[in-house]
């Protein structure tokens, strides 16, 4: 029987889910729900699968053993929850959720039932990253000192005003950073390590009609005292490749989108030279930076086969709610310490409130 996934919530981003279904060995996309009918009924007709009138209908679906969430970023909370309940496994688009609290009933609903719980973060599973990662955890940069991660997007305004949701609060939990950037937040963590605080500034410039910023800049400190800065913006016309650089006292690395740009360490390895000539530079890779559908659902596959294996092993998966949780408190540190002005400590307390 191959495994049975079903979609909740047909966007954009459910066709870079169903892609990576169709091609993963051994899965089906069984079925389909959105909260409007018709557009469930579309992606049904798209995708090959059954479109569902309620969610309870799917969920009791027996052929379905995985349920991904691909509704707007703070309404992941009742379906996620809702598929624990039913005894699914639970695949999540990121952000896991838009407020510690939200994500904390996600993990909880899950552990409970005794289910499987991903956060959608394709980046980890890029060659590139995964390279610098065995760097790191190999000791080739001696001690880690400076981390710094740059998304530079442009968004026009047609794009936020394409949905009610975007660019709003209670749908969408942030703008540049918690939309755009979260990948590269994450991505900078799982290479440094935990955030220890944070001082951030940011701003809407380029845009009109969303509640959130689409700049902003924030400096860290790391727990083992390392620092670093995030850059997010959906306002650098026309849109440039994100870019992670990871710097110590004994080696530095530079990745661009999934390209390594730099690769150098006073300890040379053989290998060296391979992996510049495998993941250096390609051309025609545009990464979303100015085109949110310019992106491969590569990455998703990679994900997906991750937690698949999770599942039939009874291990975890590479980034489980735990994990996706991490970048969720991050985001919200900068927003706190954007509107308060000061340095804001990790982990936080309690989720911020915005000044009214």
């Amino acid at each position: 029987m191959p495994v049975g996934f079903g979609i909740v919530g047909c966007g954009m981003i459910a066709n870079f889910h169903a892609q990576a279904i169709a091609n993963l060995r051994g899965a089906k996309l069984v079925g389909c729900f959105s909260a409007t009918f018709a557009s469930a009924e579309r992606f049904a007709g798209e995708q090959g699968c059954q479109a569902y009138e309620t969610l309870d209908e799917m969920l009791a679906n027996p052929e379905i053993d995985i349920i991904t969430i691909c509704t707007p970023s703070g309404a992941h909370l009742d379906p996620a929850v809702a598929a624990a309940n039913a005894g699914k496994h639970v695949v999540v688009e990121k952000p896991l959720e838009i407020t510690l609290k939200r994500c904390e009933k996600i993990i909880e609903a899950c552990r409970k039932n005794g289910v499987k719980l991903c956060t959608v973060m394709p980046s980890r599973f890029g060659a590139a990253n995964q390279a610098l990662k065995k760097a790191i955890e190999d000791g080739r940069f001696g001690r880690l000192t400076l981390g710094d991660t740059f998304v530079k997007w442009w968004r026009p305004q047609s794009y936020y005003d394409s949905g009610g949701w975007r660019g709003t609060w209670a749908l969408d939990g942030g703008g540049a950073y918690m939309n755009q950037a979260i990948h590269n937040v994450d991505l900078l963590q799982w290479f440094m390590g935990d955030v220890e605080s944070v001082v951030a500034m940011t701003g809407t410039l380029a845009h009109e009609r969303i509640e959130v910023e689409d700049t902003g800049v924030a400096a860290l400190r790391f727990a083992n005292g390392a620092i670093g800065t995030m850059t997010a913006t959906t306002s650098a016309w026309p849109g440039f490749l994100k870019k992670t650089e990871i710097h110590g006292d004994a080696g530095s690395v530079i990745v661009e989108q999934d390209s390594v740009l730099h690769w150098e360490f006073q300890k040379k390895l053989a290998r060296d030279k391979s992996v510049l000539s495998k993941l250096g530079p390609k051309t025609g890779n545009t990464g979303g930076a100015s085109d949110p559908k310019a992106i491969s659902f590569q990455g998703h596959l990679d994900q997906f086969k991750d937690f698949v294996k999770a599942i039939q092993t009874d291990s975890e998966p590479l980034v489980d709610g735990e994990e996706g949780r991490k970048s969720v408190e991050i985001i919200l540190a900068i927003y706190k310490s954007s509107w308060t002005g000061k340095r804001v400590d990790l982990p936080l307390k309690s989720d911020p409130k915005r000044p009214s």
